[in-house]
């Protein structure tokens, strides 16, 4: 190939101007951007005929090279394994039903709004009416009276006695108290059926064979499965249950401590938390049904023991 530079030679200072072609000097600042300094022809070949393209468009003469590929994403180092635990284990399986109680529990608990609520309730007079039944050979436990006495505020309110269907309350025509009862297998909630038509020592006796169908696994499902209302013992390690759904509240009892007065005998007081749907059961609820829960407790005119 032939590098010819066509022109005038006589200005070797001027740029390019007036169509015309000046030969200009290496470093010479009068070379604007994009101005044709050069012109490759092929050998023999007339560079007048090559078409010259005006000034300030630039010519490229081979395709731009190719970008370079981005380098692979660097992964990140994987986290070292844990080391063993020291010393054995053995590995226990949980039982089926340890596996529905955590799986009711676990429902429970992030789908239930739960609202506690605790009262002091005297009972200084059932305390005192168990030891003049206890002459006569009759032997109920304070659960017994405490179940009676919720059975009684349940039927004044009404509106605490329903269950949550999972779109709308559904109030029952019954009053069914489930009981709470540990056993080897996991806890479960055996159920006193109409609770209010039953006095003291009828509930009394029911509670004794339920909870023993319970310690040996000869519980029926119709005599588990549903109730309106729970009780759990579990207040007496100051710890609020968790509400058993469909139901909307279930209450903990704590155990009774002595109280001394100055102008009465020694009584006894225990702390009972309710826990109850929020939902369902607003605190101005809560507070009367454990006002009148208090009440009966305290009172006994609703206690029938036959």
């Amino acid at each position: 190939m032939d590098g010819s530079v066509p022109g005038n030679h006589s200005d070797s200072n001027s740029p390019v101007s007036g169509g015309e072609v000046r030969l200009m000097e290496e470093g010479s600042p009068a070379v604007h951007l994009g101005t044709l300094i050069a012109l490759m022809v092929e050998e023999g070949e007339d560079w007048k005929t090559v078409e010259i393209p005006p000034p300030g468009v630039a010519v490229l003469t081979q395709a731009p090279p190719p970008a370079a590929a981005a380098p692979p994403p660097q992964m990140a180092p994987s986290a070292p394994p844990l080391p063993p635990p020291r010393g054995t284990y053995t590995e226990i399986t949980a039982s089926n039903v340890w596996c529905v109680i955590a799986q009711r529990l676990t429902q429970s608990k992030t789908t239930i709004p739960h609202a506690y609520a605790t009262v002091d309730c005297d009972l200084g007079a059932i305390l005192q009416l168990r030891k003049e039944l206890a002459k006569v050979e009759i032997k109920v436990s304070i659960n017994d009276f405490i179940i009676k006495a919720e059975a009684a505020t349940l039927m004044e309110l009404p509106e605490v006695n329903v269950t949550w269907t999972g779109e709308a309350p559904q109030a029952l025509d019954s009053i069914s108290i489930s009981i709470a009862v540990a056993t080897e297998k996991g806890l479960i909630t055996p159920i006193i059926t109409n609770a209010a038509d039953k006095g003291v020592q009828e509930i009394s006796a029911n509670a004794k064979a339920l909870a023993q169908n319970a310690w040996d696994g000869k519980l029926l499902p119709c005599e588990y499965q549903g109730g309106s209302y729970s009780i759990s013992n579990l207040g007496m390690f100051c710890i609020s249950a968790v509400i058993n759904p469909p139901q909307v509240c279930i209450l903990s009892l704590g155990t009774s401590k002595a109280v001394h007065r100055l102008t009465e005998e020694t009584g006894a007081l225990s702390t009972v938390t309710l826990s109850s749907d929020r939902c369902l059961v607003d605190d101005k609820l809560a507070s009367r049904f454990l006002d009148k829960f208090c009440v009966n407790l305290e009172r006994l005119q609703c206690m029938s023991l036959a």
